[in-house]
């Protein structure tokens, strides 16, 4: 029987992470996997057309499903949202085997040639997240939810690569205040909004937020967690 493409390019990546901590994400460590995984030069090609890098953003990938099937094993029910959203960040660094790749994976993605992918990848974890929690926003808050997520798992991310605290806690406490920074800002907004003298500074940006729609939404997903406040 042929293998499926997924299914060598599975081989190719677990061929690959022997390498990339010595090579990192580059055409050595393509051309290494091909050798160790015996597939086809011009298979892998078609299978990876940008070599390395479609094989560090298959690694991000199965991060992602880690992270998404750990959330949904658990029960973060008894947590509050701002909770739930610290335990998906924690999850997703949790899923990481070796701090090396991905520390690898950083220098590559900050290339210029490559930070669209990057900054792409970082935006679909913090999609997954926010999809996986429940949120059903469809206006200017389904973006800034994103983006602001992006922010503070990018800068834990960062921050967690030079940890060597136990068991990583200076990583989750820096995660922790990261948040509550974000809930802070959250807060500052809400009590503009019920002033009667500051109110009218926010009609143009909530007018706004008003015709701003989210992309067509996936179908929903089997055992989604609903926000709790």
């Amino acid at each position: 029987m042929t293998e499926s493409f997924d299914t060598a390019r599975e081989r190719l990546l677990d061929a690959a992470l022997a390498h990339v901590p010595f090579d990192g994400w580059s055409e050595t460590t393509f051309r290494a996997a091909v050798a160790d995984a015996g597939i086809d030069d011009a298979v892998a090609r078609a299978i990876c057309p940008r070599g390395a890098v479609d094989l560090a953003l298959a690694y991000h990938a199965h991060g992602d499903a880690a992270m998404l099937a750990r959330l949904r094993a658990e029960d973060l029910s008894a947590l509050k949202f701002r909770d739930r959203i610290a335990a998906a960040v924690r999850f997703r660094l949790e899923a990481v085997e070796d701090r090396e790749v991905v520390r690898r994976g950083v220098t590559l993605f900050a290339l210029p040639a490559h930070a669209g992918e990057g900054a792409r990848a970082i935006w679909e974890t913090c999609d997954k997240i926010w999809t996986a929690l429940g949120d059903t926003s469809d206006d200017v808050n389904w973006y800034t939810k994103r983006a602001t997520l992006a922010g503070v798992y990018s800068s834990t991310l960062l921050y967690w690569l030079g940890d060597g605290s136990p068991g990583h806690q200076a990583t989750w406490d820096f995660l922790d205040r990261r948040i509550a920074d974000v809930m802070l800002v959250e807060k500052l907004k809400a009590q503009v909004r019920q002033n009667p003298l500051l109110k009218p500074f926010m009609a143009g940006p909530d007018w706004l937020a008003r015709q701003i729609r989210p992309p067509a939404r996936m179908p929903d997903l089997p055992g989604r967690l609903s926000p709790r406040d």
